[in-house]
């Protein structure tokens, strides 16, 4: 990546999931500094320059880079920023009815450095969201996928076959967003939500499709090709 694309990404807008956070450490900041000066304070010093860190912090993790997607019909592209932890078959979650058949399952962890914008994988209608409650453990951990809070969504594709994506919450993660309802269309690429502070996003392929991506690849959402479908 070049120094200008690095510059790019890291100063890009922040998601407007961000707007709560920035404008609560920002007051917090500013109340702090003028109380910690009027009253010649350290410790309210201190709590404003932890609040201005905590501000930026905050423009950094929810940045919502723009992304270039392929504009080919028949591929499956990432649906988050991160690094592949684990590829295996297995059945898609029971809650979105899509059969017991095994089928190639893609995670991808998130870790707080990382952009956390959930993008579509692929073009095609929403069919079924089901939110699962549960635990909040290491998402990299591969049991995380089942005893984890999560967000299951279904698509089914213009050719009448289906795929799942799976937002799963995180060790520190406690919010779950997702922006898109049952029965809408959307494109391949399209921001669909995000996950707050760490995190997983499992996708599961249709039926035949076989990834073109490797345990420990690095993903950039919206861009990079896991499938050929």
């Amino acid at each position: 990546m070049s120094l200008l694309s690095s510059i790019k990404l890291v100063a890009s807008r922040p998601h407007p999931e961000a707007r709560p956070f920035l404008l609560a450490s920002a007051a917090t900041s500013l109340l702090a500094y003028w109380a910690g000066r009027k009253l010649n304070c350290p410790m309210l010093r201190r709590a404003g320059h932890a609040s201005t860190g905590f501000f930026a912090f905050c423009l950094y993790f929810f940045r919502d880079p723009e992304r270039v997607t392929p504009p080919q019909a028949d591929l499956a592209v990432a649906p988050a920023d991160g690094h592949i932890v684990s590829i295996e078959k297995i059945a898609p979650p029971k809650e979105l009815d899509m059969g017991t058949a095994p089928v190639w399952r893609i995670a991808t962890f998130l870790s707080v450095l990382d952009v956390h914008v959930n993008r579509m994988p692929a073009a095609g209608t929403v069919t079924r969201i089901a939110y699962h409650p549960g635990l909040f453990l290491n998402a990299s951990l591969d049991k995380a996928s089942e005893q984890n809070e999560r967000n299951a969504l279904s698509l089914t594709l213009p050719d009448g076959r289906m795929l799942a994506v799976v937002q799963i919450a995180g060790l520190v993660a406690r919010r779950i967003v997702c922006s898109v309802t049952e029965g809408m269309q959307v494109e391949a690429g399209e921001r669909f939500g995000l996950i707050r502070f760490g995190s997983r996003t499992d996708l599961y392929l249709p039926p035949g499709v076989e990834p073109l991506v490797a345990v420990g690849q690095t993903m950039v959402g919206g861009e990079t090709i896991m499938a050929r479908l």
